[in-house]
């Protein structure tokens, strides 16, 4: 199974869409998205400096677009991506990219919220000095005490040996002065404290925005970095999105939910190499492919050739399919069990593993046409468990 994620913020340098604006097809892509997002994403994918790439309103729509223009050089018709990808995820901002990969949103949504996300925050983040470091080895227990004696957030929990701190610059020079034992510190290339309290000013501007976008159920698993959970309702990825600028990133749990998922190939959208190399250090057995360069493309289409096939999802026009958020046993809803139409919002029943229980809802409603599973079933993520038909369609 292929999972495509896309990398975030502190993952660009200067320079590194030279290659692909070689070719005029990227080339005019990358000019209309510009457009969008009103900056010269030509200009600063290829001559800008890395400080000025680093600024938050400019590093995050560059990001985004290079996902989004690379994903067309893999699949340049949508169609041909269903019939491959079982999952996306992004971390971080890349979750905007990931959206839109998966129609949740359009390509041009994606870079009007990408474009606000940046400006709020930016604005935040210039509030107070913030920043963030990343903490490399060390024991995990040692590294989550050491952060919060010094008021800092781990606001990206990577997976094995790597935590990301954030806070206030005299926390982290605090932690640089004080950090855990037989770990190495190394700061980040950001504007601010991303995924703590620090952004909570930014979320209010996203969601008045978000509210007004229309979304559509993914029509491939989306992975939340909130918590790992394949998310099938369009708003809510959406709402997930606005609200993880303040939350951490739980990234750990992603990697987590593919492997439940059966992935055997990872593929990263440009600038690739972050989120791989995490990968090969926590998904061992699954093999990865970070895209760099235009010149990668044709091993890219094999690579996800040989590893692809449809997600477990299925959509049509007038069929909703409710799924699984995660692995474990399913319990089923004693109501709706017995419920020939359940109302929007109803319980459908919950999702029960060692780690946690989640409730599972009809968030749209219609009429029971069929379950998949039984109560007691053990299920995957993004698993259907039942097919419900929207009322009103004949």
């Amino acid at each position: 199974m292929l999972v495509i994620v896309a990398p975030g913020q502190g993952s660009q340098s200067p320079g590194f869409l030279q290659p692909w604006l070689e070719d005029p097809t990227f080339a005019a892509r990358l000019e209309w998205l510009s457009t969008v997002a009103d900056l010269d994403l030509v200009h600063y994918g290829t001559a800008a400096d890395a400080d000025t790439i680093r600024e938050t309103q400019i590093a995050q729509p560059l990001l985004v677009a290079t996902s989004l223009v690379a994903a067309l050089g893999i699949f340049p018709h949508p169609t041909d991506a269903f019939n491959r990808v079982g999952a996306v995820a992004g971390h971080s901002v890349g979750e905007l990219a990931a959206a839109a990969g998966a129609r949740v949103i359009t390509a041009e949504q994606a870079m009007v919220l990408v474009r606000e996300r940046g400006k709020a925050m930016a604005a935040a983040a210039a509030q107070t000095p913030t920043g963030m470091t990343a903490v490399l080895g060390g024991d995990r227990d040692d590294v989550l005490a050491a952060l919060e004696r010094h008021g800092l957030t781990a606001a990206n929990d990577n997976g094995p040996g790597q935590v990301v701190a954030a806070g206030t610059l005299d926390q982290l020079a605090a932690l640089a002065a004080d950090p855990p034992a037989r770990a190495r510190l190394a700061p980040l290339s950001v504007a601010g404290a991303f995924h703590t309290g620090h952004m909570s000013p930014a979320v209010g501007r996203l969601a008045g925005l978000a509210r007004s976008v229309s979304t559509h159920d993914p029509r491939t698993a989306v992975i939340s970095n909130r918590d790992g959970q394949v998310v099938h309702d369009g708003r809510e990825v959406v709402r997930r999105i606005v609200d993880q600028i303040a939350s951490p990133v739980r990234w750990d749990l992603c990697m987590e939910t593919m492997l439940d998922l059966g992935v055997t190939g990872l593929l990263e959208m440009p600038p690739a190499g972050t989120l791989t190399g995490i990968a090969r250090r926590a998904m061992k057995g699954v093999e990865t492919f970070a895209l760099k360069t235009p010149d990668q493309l044709d091993a890219a289409r094999d690579f996800c050739a040989r590893h692809g096939e449809a997600s477990v999802i299925e959509t049509t026009p007038t069929w909703r399919m409710v799924v699984s958020p995660s692995k474990g046993t399913f319990h089923l809803d004693d109501a709706a069990r017995e419920a020939a139409v359940l109302p929007v919002g109803a319980a459908v029943g919950a999702v029960a593993s060692l780690r946690d229980r989640t409730d599972v809802t009809a968030t749209h409603g219609g009429q029971v046409v069929e379950w998949l599973v039984e109560d007691g079933d053990l299920v995957s993520p993004g698993q259907p468990l039942l097919r419900l038909h929207p009322e009103g369609i004949g």
